[in-house]
């Protein structure tokens, strides 16, 4: 059976976390009003990740933005510490190599160069990037930009982080590394993380709970929780169970 979504235990009521509720938002088009979330409540406790995950155009990427302030709701509200958003692209400055490309959210913060590539530095060498900072993203691997895309978001300093499909774009194998690499940071780092992604693996892989979205307008019908200890296994046959429901929810066959 699966849990519908509840409400948030008082022990992750901590600072730190987000608290969506009741939120609708709706879109003018040539076509009239589009109607994209409506209802929709989610919470993510101090240093929590939850995984969203639901059909294509349900309004995941525009509750991100919601939780980062890029958007305001039309109803409803939005409680959340400074969040730092890291899009699906990895929106990386081609004529820049990849230090400069990561301290790119410290400059907008006013940092001046040198104090932000200082600050930077030793944060090359453990996401695995030391000997490319002066390389230019064309150089770079898929997974190694995606690193220097959250490496930036990371930068940013911000308690909470949402993630708009960070891999959807890798092949199947650099994405299962880039996956067990994000949960390492994570746990060396911890930060309240909302992931949104299609892939219903990464999700039981990663998240400590994962929230079913509707189709369009999107609002959370489900939630699933992963009571798993990290590092996780793929071949672990409760993650499959996991993954069966997270699929019974999203009414479709795994």
């Amino acid at each position: 059976m699966i849990e519908a979504p509840a409400e948030e235990p008082r022990e992750r009521q901590r600072p730190g976390g987000v608290a969506v509720e009741s939120v609708s938002r709706t879109f003018a088009s040539r076509r009239g009003p589009v109607l994209a979330l409506q209802g929709m409540s989610l919470r993510a406790g101090h240093n929590e990740l939850i995984a969203v995950v639901g059909p294509s155009g349900c309004g995941k990427t525009t509750l991100l933005e919601l939780i980062c302030g890029l958007q305001q709701p039309d109803a409803g509200t939005i409680t959340a510490a400074p969040a730092a958003l890291m899009p699906q692209r990895d929106l990386l400055l081609p004529w820049l190599g990849a230090l400069d490309n990561a301290v790119l959210a410290l400059r907008a913060q006013g940092v001046p160069r040198q104090q932000a590539r200082a600050q930077a530095l030793p944060w090359l060498e453990r996401f695995g990037l030391q000997g490319f900072e002066q390389t230019k993203p064309a150089q770079l691997s898929g997974g190694m930009r995606q690193r220097v895309s959250f490496l930036r978001t990371l930068l940013a300093g911000k308690p909470v982080l949402a993630l708009d499909e960070p891999f959807a774009s890798l092949d199947a194998i650099t994405r299962a590394e880039m996956q067990g690499w994000l949960g390492h940071v994570l746990a060396a780092e911890p930060r309240t993380v909302v992931l949104v992604t299609h892939d219903v693996e990464e999700a039981v892989m990663l998240g400590d709970r994962v929230v079913v979205m509707s189709p369009r307008p999107g609002r959370a019908v489900a939630e699933v929780s992963v009571e798993l200890e990290r590092p996780r296994k793929r071949t672990d046959p409760e993650l499959a169970a996991l993954k069966e429901r997270v699929y019974e929810a999203l009414g479709v066959a795994s």
